[in-house]
Order: structure tokens, then C-alpha cells, then sequence
């Protein structure tokens, strides 16, 4: 038995925990590269289908609605019926809807699939993630967990270079870009399977045997249900959706919708309009558009490198409001200078992927961080799914805002919308780093020898 010592949220770092935040990093990997390559598909898909600008914001738009509805019912189905069962399910959609939308034959076929890939999309933050949490150690959750949604860069960085082989293929270019994503997600579905179920996800039904085999099994025989942190009796309950808004979550609730939409509506709109954004810098040719938007996503990658070190040495809430600082400077900036050139905008555009991917991670971070088992997934879901309101409407509106603004204008936008998630940071973020999931969702656990709250930062700290 154990005696309460062996903790797994002071576990070591295990050959499983590397494994499973790769597996996990799959569904990251193919959200930003699917979400990037219609930027792409747009060049020939646009004179094939004869796309007007309202359906082209449309197209794009579809699948940032699906992962509303995707992260918002599937996080709460998580919730109930296991993380192992969506962990596989969600990939074999995935790969179904990426083919489908490779043989519409006009815009409403296209723009259902595409919703419904979205939907596939958003149901896997609250899958992958929630399973990813619950197994790692403290010292490097937010390095891992991070990790996998730095690896969303490196799918969108993927998606413009595989557009640039498929340019020349000819006007049907874009079939074949919308259908690669199913490549990854066949990948990425072989590598799952096999993968336990979370014992904390076990223990929250009440499956205490099974959560014990995992653990011996995952951990080894020196820890048993009480390695958890969390007493039983008062994880085995029944969540209900509602739960995430009550008098003891709400404040986390609304700090979550409000960082992540702040984040998102920008990174978004740049990833799925690139090329349409550097021409209107104007900047011309393959070179500059497909090569500049590769450059802008590998940028997003290269900001995660410092960002996944700085998460654990200075914390969440810093990194957060610091990187928001820094975007809403960068992306201000240009309205404010005369006859503003295209080397200006662009050099606005890439402080802001470095600052974006230095922190955009925390997206994953805070809610499986501040919610308990039985609801984790449902808040990471809702914040997903409120998240994604944002996007959407300012995916659908890009191409109106530069022909309306211009460049510089449009970047402004995203700067406001940036200022937004500041304010939202300072008033209501706590500060998780470095504590135990018992911690810092508020469980008490008689093996427990800290204060189990999460700690408030000062508001007026940066």
C-alpha cells in the first residue's frame, strides 16, 4: 500500500508522460494545420467555385463554428463517458471530414464539411488535453501541456509549406490540400490506441480498482489511489455542465472565455488570411505570399520556445500579460505612423506571432489547471467552443476589414481585442505554476501538506 508519500503530481518524468503529450500533440498539430491550409486552398479554390469575398469569409468561418459547438458538447461528453473512448473516436472524424470536403462541388457542401471538421476539432482540446493533465507531474505540466499546443504552430507552419509543394499541381490544388489533414489524423489515431484511461477520470466515477491498475501499471507499485491527491469520497460525483458557473468557479470561467477569445480573434484571422493580409501590405508573388506566410507561422513556433521555459520559471499570469503587452504595442503601432510601409506592417505582424506563440499555449494551461476532474473537460471544452464566437465573426469579417481599413486598421483591431485579454488578465487570472491539481482546483486531501487554494496574484503586478 502506500503510504501517501509517492504523489504523482511529484512523480518523475516518465518515458509514458513523453509519449503521451506526442499522442496528444496530434490533435493540435492537425487543428492548425487544417485551420491554415484553406488560407491556401483559397488561391485556387476561390476562381474554381467562383467564391465571392462574403462566401470565402463563410468557408473560412466554418470550422471555427464547428469547434464552438465541438468543444462545447464534446467537453462535457468527456466528462462522462472517459477520455479514451473521444481520445480514438475523434480522429477517425477527423480524417472522415477531411476527405469529404475534398470532393464538394460547391459552397454548401464545402462549408458543412468544414463545419463539421470543425467540430471534430474542437472536440479534441477538451480530450487530449484533459487526459494529458491528469498523468503529468506538476514541475513540467505547463511545459508539456504547452507543448502540445506549440506543436499547433508547427501543424499551421506544415500546412503553407505542403501548400507550396501543391501549388502547382493545377486548378484542383485545393482538393488535395483540404484532404491532407486526413493523412495526420490516420497517423495520429494508430499511435492512440492502447492508451489507458485517466485514473483520476476513473476515480471521479467511482471505478476505483481500474484507477488503481492504472496507476501500478502506469506508475509503478509504490503508488495507489492516494498518489492522486484527491480523497474519493469527494471526486466521485456527478458534474453537471452548469457546474463551471457556479458561485465557486465563475470568476475561472469568465477569466477563461476571456483570455482565450482574446487571443484567438487575431490568430485566427492571420493564419486563415495571410495571403490576402500581405498583399494588402503590398507585397506581391509566390515568394512573398506563400513564402511570408510560412515565415509569420514558423515565427508563432520559434515564440513557443522561450515561452514553454518562461511558463514555469515566471509563471502563467506573467507570461500572459507581458506577450499581451507586447501584442498590443506591435499591432497599434502602424495606424499611428504616416505613409506606413509594407516592411512595417510586416514586422508588426511577426512581433506579434513571436509575442502569440510565446503564450498562446496557456490556453490549454489554465483551464485543465483550474478546474477539477469532473468538469475539466467541460471547462476546457467551454472555453474552446466561447472562444471560437470570436474567431469566427472576425475570420468571416477579415476580408471586409482590410478592403474597409486597410492594413494598418486591421491590425488595430486585433490590437484592441489584445488590450481586452490584458485587462482580463490583471483583474482575474490567479497564478497556478508549480502547484498540485488538489491545489489549485480547491480538493483537500489528508496526504495534502499545503494550503489547497489557488493563490491570487496582485492585480497591479505585470
Amino acid at each position: 500500500m502506500s503510504t501517501g508519500t509517492n504523489l504523482i503530481d511529484d512523480a518523475p518524468l516518465s518515458k509514458f508522460h513523453v509519449k503521451l503529450t506526442v499522442f496528444s500533440s496530434g490533435g493540435p498539430f492537425i487543428d492548425g494545420y487544417a485551420l491554415s491550409i484553406i488560407g491556401l486552398a483559397f488561391i485556387t479554390m476561390t476562381p474554381a467555385l467562383g467564391l465571392k469575398p462574403a462566401e470565402i469569409g463563410l468557408v473560412g468561418a466554418a470550422s471555427l463554428i464547428g469547434i464552438f459547438f465541438g468543444g462545447g458538447i464534446f467537453g462535457w461528453v468527456t466528462d462522462k463517458v472517459g477520455r479514451h473512448t473521444m481520445y480514438i473516436l475523434d480522429l477517425i472524424a477527423l480524417a472522415a471530414f477531411s476527405i469529404l470536403s475534398a470532393f464538394s462541388t460547391d459552397i454548401w457542401q464545402l462549408v458543412l464539411w468544414r463545419f463539421l471538421l470543425g467540430v471534430a476539432i474542437g472536440a479534441d482540446y477538451p480530450i487530449a488535453t484533459s487526459l494529458l493533465t491528469e498523468f503529468l507531474p506538476r514541475k513540467v505540466r505547463g511545459r508539456l501541456l504547452g507543448a502540445t499546443f506549440v506543436v499547433w504552430a508547427v501543424g499551421a507552419a506544415a500546412a503553407f509549406a505542403v501548400g507550396f509543394l501543391l501549388k502547382d499541381v493545377g486548378p484542383e490544388a485545393w482538393r488535395y490540400m483540404l484532404a491532407s489533414p486526413a493523412i495526420f489524423a490516420i497517423i495520429t489515431l494508430l499511435c492512440r490506441l492502447g492508451t489507458p484511461e485517466s485514473p483520476r477520470w476513473l476515480l471521479s466515477r467511482g471505478k476505483v480498482n481500474e484507477a488503481r491498475d492504472v496507476i501500478k501499471k502506469v506508475f509503478g507499485p509504490g503508488y495507489d489511489i492516494e498518489s492522486l491527491g484527491e480523497n474519493s469520497a469527494e471526486t466521485s460525483t456527478t458534474a453537471r455542465f452548469t457546474d463551471i458557473f457556479n458561485r465557486k468557479f465563475f470568476r475561472r470561467t469568465l477569466f477563461v472565455a476571456i483570455f482565450w477569445t482574446a487571443q484567438v480573434i487575431p490568430l485566427f484571422a492571420v493564419y486563415t488570411f495571410a495571403p490576402e493580409l500581405l498583399t494588402s501590405f503590398g507585397l506581391t508573388g509566390d515568394a512573398n505570399l506563400y513564402g511570408g506566410s510560412l515565415l509569420i507561422s514558423l515565427l508563432f513556433v520559434i515564440g513557443g520556445i522561450p515561452g514553454l521555459w518562461l511558463v514555469e520559471k515566471i509563471g502563467r499570469r506573467k507570461l500572459l500579460l507581458w506577450t499581451f503587452a507586447i501584442i498590443v504595442l506591435a499591432l497599434g503601432a502602424p495606424v499611428f505612423i504616416p505613409g506606413v510601409t509594407a516592411s512595417v506592417l510586416f514586422t508588426a505582424l511577426a512581433i506579434f506571432a513571436l509575442a502569440s506563440g510565446a503564450s498562446s499555449f496557456l490556453e490549454v494551461v489554465y483551464p485543465n489547471e483550474l478546474f477539477p476532474t469532473e468538469i475539466r473537460a467541460t471547462a476546457v471544452g467551454f472555453g474552446t467552443a466561447i472562444s471560437r464566437i470570436g474567431s469566427a465573426v472576425s475570420t468571416y469579417l477579415m476580408p471586409l476589414a482590410i478592403i474597409t481599413f486597410g492594413a494598418a486598421g486591421a491590425l488595430l483591431i486585433g490590437a484592441l481585442v489584445s488590450l481586452v485579454g490584458f485587462l482580463g488578465t490583471l483583474f482575474l487570472a490567479p497564478e497556478t505554476a508549480n502547484r498540485s491539481l488538489s491545489e489549485t482546483t480547491g480538493y483537500t486531501s489528508s496526504h495534502s501538506e499545503t494550503n489547497q487554494q489557488v493563490v491570487p496574484a496582485k492585480s497591479a503586478e505585470l
